[in-house]
């Protein structure tokens, strides 16, 4: 069992700068593949990035890498999505999931564990 906390979500303005965490529970943090998704009002979730357990290899969203960094800390238990040069339609809730594969990885579906999401609304 994995419970995932996450934070760093706020109001800002386009062109500013926001890092959210993810603070995940249990032993075996670091055998899980984690990600970063985002669901926009009235829209379904969409895939943002995601870390491989196994080699540690990163995937983004092609229409959000250069953007968006994910990174992990296994010592700490911790997930980050440091998201650069926001944007308005960046505003979504972003959660964070931990899946036991590591391929597959772009769909929600591959996601065993989610947190509660964090609100990030981006003011033109």
């Amino acid at each position: 069992q994995v419970q995932l906390v996450e934070s760093g979500g706020g109001l800002v303005q386009a062109g500013d700068s926001l890092r959210l965490s993810c603070a995940g529970s249990g032993r075996t943090f670091s055998s899980y593949s984690m990600g970063w998704f985002r669901q926009a009002p009235g829209k379904e979730r969409e895939f943002v990035a995601t870390i491989n357990w196994s080699d540690g290899s990163i995937y983004y969203a092609a229409s959000l890498k250069g953007r968006f960094t994910i990174s992990r800390d296994n010592a700490k238990n911790l997930v980050y999505l440091q998201m650069n040069s926001l944007k308005p339609e960046d505003t979504a809730v972003y959660y964070c999931a931990a899946s036991r594969y590591s391929a597959g990885l772009s769909s929600n579906r591959a996601y065993d564990y989610w947190g509660q999401g964090t609100q990030v609304t981006v003011s033109s």
